[in-house]
């Protein structure tokens, strides 16, 4: 039996897979994998030495350390215009509502009292010199503790060969779009791909982030989805294929259970996007911490492959074969953490609701396409051999198709529920009317419908409601 603290990782496992088959089984997109450790003159060519980087301050009484967007400051003013002082938060949802309550009474404190303008909120990047040194730590409160901005690069550097000089410096790779556009020529030669088409890859990435927080949300080390799609230089063209990705990406998403009420499109401005980019949308998600980015959807022109070629001196030009023009190619790239994918899943399908009087149900509701374990089978009481016996042939049976669980613990409710628990959807329950007819009870997790069906019919029966097919 599939103990209950292995669910997330087989969860992870799933949804991995999920993502493969789903990448894969799009016709103009084909696979890479490309090296994790790369030469240090492809980050220098992509822009990533000299600007990858997030800014970062530093509170001199706690020695905490912040990323400076993510720390945000408003100065509250009372109506006639009085200064009643400043106050710093962490980035949240609900940051508004905190920092206003804590300006006001720090304000009354000091005896000073409103109506109070509206607080306006900014992250430190945004404050000027004169007035940083007024600003309080969000760890201490104290004002003039915070060190300046400076920018932090994220990358990590490591040593390749025997020597550890200048010359050995190399890097873990921070994303996996680079390897994708260094191969752009090879992999599009030989796939024999005509644009539009993409290249996929899933991998690991690592990012010296400043502030890892929220559990796998934000972790130095994380598994990375990215399709580099690639279009013709056309003005007219990138729009349209922007805004298809990100209609594709956003009825993806959906269709593995993620909840829509949860999902928002948040569109960069101008003044905030790359400088390299045209336009780019974030999927965002509200986490139990807050609504945060779980996919970006970036229309990136032709900068890399531009920046690449110009470095190595190597020709990235495809010869479109209708017109025999050359061109550089534009790019629309759909990003997806598969760690914040998880985390969406299992925020979108737990559940808790009463049943069957005041009994408490707490329920992981994932699709069934996704759930790590399809079905449980269940012998109605474990000393009847002739039960025992039909329910392991069935699950053997099913097992052959499915990751399945095999339960013969406790009472039958108490088996429902430890299913119900780690979000199985199907339960098959072989009783002594099995015997007589050969029948058995289905039962659906989340309306805990029950049916008598053939036990021979269960494959095309659940194969309908995990694969559609």
């Amino acid at each position: 039996m599939v103990q209950r603290r292995e669910v997330y990782s087989i969860v992870f496992t799933i949804c991995f897979a999920h993502l493969l088959t789903y990448l894969f089984l799009i016709q103009d997109v084909v696979g890479l994998d490309s090296s994790i450790i790369s030469s240090p003159s492809i980050w220098q060519a992509s822009g990533h030495v000299a600007g990858f980087s997030d800014p970062m301050v530093d509170c001199k009484v706690s020695k905490l350390r912040f990323r400076a967007d993510q720390v945000f400051w408003g100065k509250l003013e009372t109506e006639t215009g009085e200064d009643a002082g400043y106050v710093s938060i962490i980035e949240s949802d609900t940051m508004q509502e905190e920092a206003t309550k804590n300006a006001i009474k720090k304000a009354k404190k000091n005896g000073i009292n409103g109506p109070f303008k509206p607080l306006v909120l900014r992250d430190l990047t945004e404050a000027t010199e004169s007035i940083y040194s007024m600003i309080p730590s969000p760890a201490t409160g104290e004002p003039g503790s915070l060190t300046p901005p400076r920018d932090f690069n994220l990358m990590f550097q490591t040593s390749v060969g025997a020597m550890s000089d200048g010359s050995s410096i190399a890097y873990l790779r921070p994303e996996t779009a680079q390897g994708i556009f260094t191969n752009f020529a090879a992999v599009q030669r030989t796939a024999r791909m005509k644009i539009p088409f993409g290249i996929a890859q899933i991998g690991k990435a690592f990012r010296n982030e400043i502030t890892p927080r929220n559990f796998i949300f934000r972790s130095r080390e994380f598994e990375q989805m990215e399709i580099e799609y690639f279009i013709p230089p056309d003005d007219a063209a990138w729009p349209v294929h922007h805004e298809n990705w990100i209609n594709e990406s956003w009825n993806w998403l959906i269709s593995i259970g993620l909840r829509p009420e949860y999902m928002f499109k948040c569109k960069h401005e101008n003044n905030k996007l790359a400088h390299y980019a045209r336009a780019c949308t974030d999927i965002t998600f509200k986490f139990p911490f807050g609504t945060q980015e779980l996919m970006g959807i970036a229309a990136r022109g032709n900068f890399d492959l531009t920046q690449h070629s110009n470095a190595s001196g190597k020709n990235m030009e495809y010869q479109d074969p209708v017109t025999n023009i050359k061109y550089i190619p534009h790019v629309i790239e759909p990003s997806l953490g598969v760690d914040r994918l998880f985390l969406a899943i299992m925020t979108s399908a737990y559940k808790e609701e009463v049943v069957e009087g005041d009994e408490k149900r707490t329920v992981l509701q994932f699709h069934p396409a996704i759930a790590p374990i399809k079905a449980s089978v269940f012998p109605l009481v474990n000393n009847k051999p002739e039960l025992t016996e039909k329910a392991r042939a069935i699950y053997k049976s099913l097992q052959n198709r499915y990751m399945c669980e095999y339960d013969t613990s406790g009472a039958i409710g108490r088996r429902y529920r430890r299913a119900d628990e780690s979000g199985t959807p199907f339960c098959v329950t072989v009783d002594f009317e099995t015997i007589e007819n050969d029948t058995v009870t289905l039962r659906y997790r989340d309306t805990m419908k029950q049916i008598r069906v053939k036990s021979d019919e269960l494959i095309s029966i659940l194969s309908k409601e995990i694969d559609g097919i």
